[in-house]
């Protein structure tokens, strides 16, 4: 975790204070369920609970004793015992170390996608906000980059908020897929410990059992899981670069908030530059690459093997931190973006009025002329404006094979703004319902 791109509330649910919490309540909530079950003494059930619940749990000694034992999961205990005093050695019956580790591993998960859904839900706020703000703003909109036809900025906006709902109810999918718990021992037997145990944990904690965890929670769930995270970093991405794109000079429809005080160059006073859309399309690339190892960690020998404990234990905290704090950043960028309607409108009034081609296409051919000769009469006017900034409605009035079948009157009437933005609303309901 880097610390310029990490909020406190996500960093804290991986810091090794919370992991030892964590762990500490998963044994307590066992030894209950075991004390319930008649396999420990009731007190000593409830002495856990309270000796545990009142320690510190101190990470430099637990360290110090894992320099010993070169076992995480056993210097903790270890440390525990210290606490609990001798019914420590009712803690940890029938369980192996991944019980304790991959069912902590799912309840950080399941919190960092609490956090991360209140994120997307302030992210789709603003670009409802926004998007009902420009709904009737009218721009051009691009395709390889080169004007197309007429859009509004609203939908430009409304496609965004579509996307991430998406991304959202992709989130809480794979949030369930990996709420789940493992108390099954050494293979996923049960055979040391009771699956009722297992049971009580998992409800305790927030979790449901997993089905069969052979010594592992299986890591397809976690490869899910990443992968989402994946793709909403690539959704991120795609909001991120239209902004950079619309920030540039030339085209300047749309800005990042430049605040007061703030500097866009070292060497030149003058420059205001897209740098949050630009991070955030760098730590989209970081996100994204969590994914693959967590798909490679699927694939573990028999029961189980620990090559996937070091991955996870960097792109568990790396990916959710990294995308907490970009999809905050993202937000703000909508929620304070400048937009110039004015530079809209030149921009698309730029290329002559090019972009009614199509209108004229299609009414010629419904005119009786093919379509092979319709985009030949269409295309050799709207050269001539490409090529020599001629006015495209001038061409086309002034060419006698067009007038023909179109007269120029309704020729007039083909270059109506009003006719590209007729299906917004349509384009709104979709989105936003009936609101």
């Amino acid at each position: 975790m880097i610390p310029r791109y990490a909020r406190s509330e996500m960093t804290r649910i991986w810091e090794p204070e919370t992991r030892f919490r964590i762990w500490f309540e998963i044994e307590a909530h066992a030894a209950t369920a075991s004390a319930q079950l008649g396999i420990i003494p009731e007190a000593a059930a409830k002495r856990i609970w309270e000796k545990g619940s009142a320690a510190v749990f101190d990470v430099k000694r637990i360290d110090e004793i894992e320099a010993v034992t070169k076992h995480d999961v056993i210097a903790f205990l270890t440390h525990l015992a210290e606490h609990v005093g001798p019914e420590a050695r009712f803690v940890h019956q029938g369980m192996t170390s991944s019980d304790v580790l991959d069912t902590c591993l799912n309840v950080q998960l399941v919190r960092a996608a609490d956090l991360l859904i209140s994120d997307l839900d302030r992210l789709l706020a603003a670009l409802k906000t926004r998007a009902f703000e420009h709904k009737n703003t009218i721009t051009i909109g691009r395709s390889h980059g080169i004007h197309a036809e007429p859009t509004t900025f609203g939908v430009k906006l409304a496609f965004a908020y579509a996307e991430f709902q998406r991304a959202r109810e992709r989130l809480v999918a794979a949030r369930k897929e990996v709420a789940t718990c493992a108390i099954s021992g050494a293979v996923g037997t049960f055979a040391n410990v009771d699956p009722r145990i297992e049971e009580y944990v998992a409800e305790k904690m927030g979790l449901v059992p997993e089905p069969v965890s052979t010594q592992i929670i299986p890591r397809d769930r976690h490869a899910m899981y990443f992968a989402t995270l994946g793709v909403i970093a690539s959704s991120m991405e795609r909001l991120a670069i239209e902004i950079r794109h619309l920030q540039r000079t030339e085209v300047l429809e749309a800005e990042e908030y430049f605040s007061p005080g703030q500097k866009g160059s070292s060497a030149m006073p003058h420059k205001r530059n897209p740098v949050l859309s630009e991070n955030l399309t760098g730590l989209a690339r970081m996100v994204r690459a969590y994914a693959i190892p967590a798909m490679e960690n699927v694939a573990l020998w028999h029961e189980r093997d620990i090559s996937h404990s070091s991955v996870e234990r960097m792109i568990g905290p790396d990916s959710t931190v990294t995308l907490d704090f970009a999809l905050a950043r993202l937000a703000g960028i909508i929620e304070k973006l400048v937009v110039y309607p004015e530079n809209m409108k030149k921009n698309l009034d730029k290329l002559g009025g090019l972009h009614n081609s199509q209108r004229v296409l299609l009414a010629l051919t419904q005119a009786g002329v093919s379509r092979e000769d319709a985009y030949a009469l269409v295309q050799r006017n709207a050269m001539k404006t490409w090529e020599q900034g001629k006015d495209f409605l001038t061409e086309l009035k002034s060419d006698k094979d067009v007038t023909a079948k179109i007269p120029p009157a309704d020729l007039n009437a083909m270059f109506d703004l009003d006719y590209h933005t007729a299906h917004v609303d349509t384009i709104f309901r979709r989105v936003f319902g009936s609101a």
